[in-house]
């Protein structure tokens, strides 16, 4: 093996690295995100029925024990809500018209909270997706926004893969490994996924040749430029 054919996996598995620990650290700072607005509940809440049981009182109606009872039933039930319920439980997943370099990292986030959902066959492939989005997110930053390649990309990334996973979830869990054309919607997901994940890195190479091409003609057109047409 060549030492530029060991240098270039070292960079590959160095690459895969760094965007791995992208990803755990948005995956925590999403973490902290879900306990920091479910505290905020909590707060909420006792602040708004301590404010009622004030101007309870005020008004000349004396609290007393029941009150007090049905303040702290109140507010146990209300906390328990407030700490089940998701932070985010409006998210219906990324959103196809939001700005494409940040679209990537939008669908990446949506699809973590997915894994719960999903069979364990699945569970790589959507890794493998999450770090195809966070190189994919860096390129797409510089993508025009009108050409074939970046309407291609909203659409594969805030189309078609959240409504892969969608139609999967809407299936009853019953009937998830059942034959049908034989197929299970096991293996329907897991097959998309697949075709998913290689669209994607298709998606990335192009983006990248494109520029490369254009690194190429803008040095071609600075040595013409400045060094005349004898440029071999």
């Amino acid at each position: 093996m060549s030492s530029d054919s060991v240098l270039a996996r070292a960079e590959a598995a160095l690459s895969r690295h760094r965007a791995s620990s992208a990803m755990e650290k948005r995956r925590r700072a999403r973490t902290r995100r879900s306990v920091f607005g479910k505290l905020r509940r909590v707060v909420l809440i006792a602040a708004l029925i301590g404010l009622g049981l004030f101007l309870w009182g005020l008004l000349g109606t004396p609290i007393g024990a029941t009150g007090l009872m049905l303040g702290v039933v109140g507010f146990a039930i209300a906390a328990a809500l407030a700490l089940w319920l998701p932070v985010n439980a409006g998210d219906a997943g990324p959103v196809p018209q939001s700005e494409l370099g940040r679209l990537p990292l939008q669908t990446e986030a949506w699809l973590a909270e997915q894994r719960p959902l999903l069979p364990a066959p699945a569970i790589p492939l959507v890794e493998g997706i999450g770090l195809s989005l966070e190189s994919l997110s860096s390129q797409l930053e510089r993508l025009d926004a009108g050409t074939p390649l970046a309407v291609e990309a909203r659409r594969l990334i805030g189309d078609d893969l959240p409504e892969l996973v969608k139609s999967y979830a809407q299936v009853p869990t019953t009937l998830r490994k059942a034959d049908a054309s034989g197929q299970t919607p096991d293996s329907r997901l897991v097959n998309g996924l697949g075709v998913v994940k290689d669209e994607l890195d298709r998606l990335a190479e192009r983006i990248a040749a494109d520029d490369m091409n254009r690194l190429a003609t803008q040095g071609r057109y600075l040595e013409i430029k400045y060094q005349g047409d004898g440029v071999n």
